[in-house]
């Protein structure tokens, strides 16, 4: 496939907001899991929780959209220069070129949840309810489009925790296929009582903070974040510059809930990821892995990787340190990707004390530098629908 330039890119997660606040979380391996303290949830576990959304008043005209998930894509937005930057291809392209492209599991049913607490006498919702703008799953690209001034294709993926990473192969073939010039791409998942009840039922969620990999894990610690990125066509990329080098997507068709146990979905969405991209599997320097926390998806991961790689690479899982972001999950690794590429700096996982010697990877506990030039991530979703990303980064002319 074309590769196509990561010209711009944001992540605000528990960690914080902005690339400069994640990059010295991670440096320092810090986690941004804290006790439940969402709402009235009564639950003993942990969340990723970002600081001041309650707080985010969105611009004038947008009363519609104002919801906890549109709140938190704006805190987004407005990081890194990212408004500036897609305003900018804008006008470089014309706002017809320009596609938004998000991914999301929950959208804005939070709103709907509030909504309840407040029907009326004969179990109506309240008549200032606003479904199009707050729950409906795509609110957060219709708002996302309006606020930057784009007008060419715009849609949202909902694929649980895959949503956010297929949007990148999304933005892949609109510009492959010369409808668009760029794309801002990424995920946007805000926390609710439905996710946190939700899988709390399912008993996926642990008493302490989520330990990917880790023979004594006991599950996902949800969480909630916004990523995004700028993709465009670029002739010539300057050195350092991150690359989309390649996508892969499968599915399990396995079970409702749980992954394929031999991870044959991830297998086929890495092979897929790498023949897109061109590269060997001993042409990867990193993987960043789903690694949710769970025994079943951390074993059925590992498989998969230990199948494709016959000496893997050096691995690690975030999710211990900004929680499970479920439909964010996916951009959330993208940046951090770039982030690992442009840095020279493996993050590692936070919560993770030893690592499950079952898994057979060289999975890494502590943050160390490495000279990086072609990484995978991984985005593993809810019901064995899965996609894997290769990022590369520009190496200087001999």
């Amino acid at each position: 496939m074309e590769t196509l330039l990561l010209s711009c890119y944001t992540v605000t997660s528990a960690l914080g907001r902005g690339l400069e606040a994640t990059r010295a979380a991670l440096t320092a391996c810090r986690s941004g899991l804290r006790r439940c303290d969402f709402d009235d949830a009564a639950l003993d576990t942990w969340i990723g929780r970002v600081d001041g959304v309650e707080e985010v008043a969105l611009p004038p005209g947008f009363a519609a959209c104002d919801c906890r998930n549109n709140r938190l894509a704006c805190l987004g937005l407005a990081q890194d220069g990212f408004l500036d930057a897609t305003r900018a291809a804008i006008a470089r392209h014309g706002a017809q070129r320009v596609a938004v492209l998000l991914g999301t599991s929950t959208a804005g049913i939070l709103a709907t949840e509030l909504a309840y607490r407040r029907r009326k006498a004969d179990g109506g919702l309240p008549d200032d309810f606003n479904y199009r703008g707050t729950h409906n799953i795509f609110s957060v690209a219709e708002f996302t489009r309006k606020l930057i001034g784009a007008a060419g294709p715009a849609w949202v993926v909902s694929t649980a925790c895959s949503s956010s990473a297929k949007v990148f192969a999304d933005a892949a073939r609109l510009i492959g296929s010369g409808l668009v010039d760029a794309a801002v791409v990424g995920g946007v998942d805000s926390l609710c009582m439905t996710t946190l009840y939700g899988f709390n039922s399912l008993e996926l969620v642990g008493p302490q903070p989520c330990r990917p990999f880790d023979p004594g894990r006991g599950g996902i610690s949800i969480g909630e974040g916004a990523a995004f990125a700028l993709v465009e066509r670029a002739a010539s990329p300057p050195e350092g510059a991150v690359l989309l080098a390649g996508h892969g997507e499968s599915s399990d068709a396995h079970h409702m809930s749980s992954p394929h146990p031999e991870g044959l979905g991830a297998r086929r969405a890495m092979a897929e990821a790498l023949t897109r991209a061109g590269l060997r599997p001993t042409d990867i320097d990193y993987i960043h892995l789903h690694g949710t926390g769970t025994p079943a998806n951390d074993s059925a991961e590992a498989r998969a990787v230990r199948a494709l790689f016959d000496d893997p690479p050096p691995a690690s899982s975030t999710k211990g340190a900004t929680g499970h972001t479920l439909g964010a999950a996916g951009a959330l690794g993208a940046v951090f990707c770039a982030l690992a590429l442009t840095d020279g700096l493996i993050p590692g996982s936070p919560g993770t004390r030893t690592v499950d010697p079952a898994s057979g990877l060289p999975y890494v506990i502590t943050p160390r530098p490495a000279r990086l030039r072609h990484v995978l991530a991984n985005a593993l979703g809810f019901g064995g629908t899965n996609c894997s990303l290769v990022f590369s980064r520009v190496e200087g002319k001999a």
